[in-house]
C-alpha cells in the first residue's frame, strides 16, 4: 500500500504551453483529505492528510503530513510527511524533501533545484534505514522547461487554465521523484459532475495520468482526479488502483 498510497498524493504537471499566466498565487491554506480503501463490498477509511501552504517573504512553504488508521497500521503503517520551498514569482521549486516512516522502514529524500536558462539541475540526497541497515547516495538529475516534485506539483496542477484544454488532450512533463527523472502524461477528459463525502454534488474538471520511466516503462497505473472548476481549482478527489482494490482520496 505504502508506494501506491504516496503515489495519489500527486497530481499532475502540464508544459508550460498549455499554462495560463502566473498571476495572482495562492493564498494561505490548509485542506484535509481522507484516505479510504475499496475492493468488492469493502469501503473503510485507511488514512488521512492535510496539506497545508503559508506564504513567507518571497517564498511559498508547503507541507503535507499523511498517515495511515490504527486499523491500516497493523497491515502497512506509514507516517509521511513532504516538505517544499517554492519561490511565490514564477512557482519555480528551490527544495523539497520526503520523510517517510513506511512498514517499519525509515526514509529521507532531498532535492535541491538549481537553474540556468531552461536547464534544470535536482541535487539529490537520499538516507535509508531498513533495521539497522542504513544506506545513503547521490546523484544529479537535469532536465528542461517546468520541472517539479512529488509535491509541488499538487499545487502547480491548480495554475492551469482548464477551458483552454479540449478533451483527450494528451501532454508530458517532468517530474524529480526520489533519485529519479519521471515522466508524466497526462490526458483531460472534460468536466464532469463528482459526488463529494458528505453527499453533495461539485461540478469538476477530470484528469488521467501516470508516470513512467525511460519514456516507456509504466511506474504507475492509470490514476484519477478531479479539480474543482472555480478559480480555487482545489482537487476534490483522487483515485488508482492496487494489486488488490482501488484507493481514494477525498476531500473533506
Amino acid at each position: 500500500m505504502g508506494k501506491s498510497h504516496t503515489k495519489l498524493t500527486l497530481v499532475i504537471v502540464f508544459l508550460l504551453s498549455c499554462v495560463s499566466a502566473y498571476a495572482a498565487g495562492f493564498a494561505n491554506e490548509k485542506l484535509h483529505y481522507v484516505i479510504s480503501y475499496k475492493w468488492g463490498l469493502i469501503h473503510k477509511d485507511a488514512g488521512e492528510a492535510t496539506l497545508t501552504l503559508r506564504r513567507q517573504g518571497a517564498d511559498y512553504r508547503i507541507m503535507l503530513a499523511a498517515k495511515t488508521k490504527p486499523w491500516a497500521d497493523k497491515i502497512f503503517m506509514v507516517r509521511d510527511t513532504l516538505l517544499a520551498t517554492v519561490a511565490a514569482d514564477g512557482f519555480r521549486p528551490k527544495n523539497y524533501q520526503k520523510i517517510s516512516h513506511e512498514g517499519g522502514k525509515y526514509g529521507k529524500d532531498d532535492i535541491t533545484y538549481s537553474y540556468s536558462g531552461r536547464n534544470v539541475t535536482g541535487h539529490c540526497k537520499r538516507y535509508r534505514d531498513k533495521k539497522g541497515k542504513v544506506s545513503s547516495s547521490t546523484k544529479t538529475l537535469s532536465a528542461q522547461g517546468a520541472v517539479y516534485d512529488m509535491l509541488t506539483i499538487f499545487y502547480y496542477l491548480r495554475l492551469i487554465d482548464y477551458d483552454r484544454l479540449q478533451k483527450g488532450h494528451v501532454v508530458k512533463s517532468t517530474v524529480f521523484s526520489g533519485s529519479k527523472s519521471e515522466t508524466i502524461t497526462v490526458r483531460s477528459l472534460g468536466k464532469t459532475t463528482v459526488k463529494m463525502r458528505n453527499g453533495t454534488k461539485r461540478e469538476a474538471f477530470h484528469i488521467r495520468f501516470n508516470f513512467t520511466t525511460g519514456g516507456k516503462k509504466k511506474s504507475s497505473a492509470d490514476m484519477d482526479t478531479w479539480i474543482s472548476t472555480d478559480s480555487a481549482h482545489i482537487p476534490l478527489m483522487l483515485t488508482g488502483s492496487l494489486p488488490v482494490g482501488q484507493v481514494r482520496c477525498h476531500l473533506v
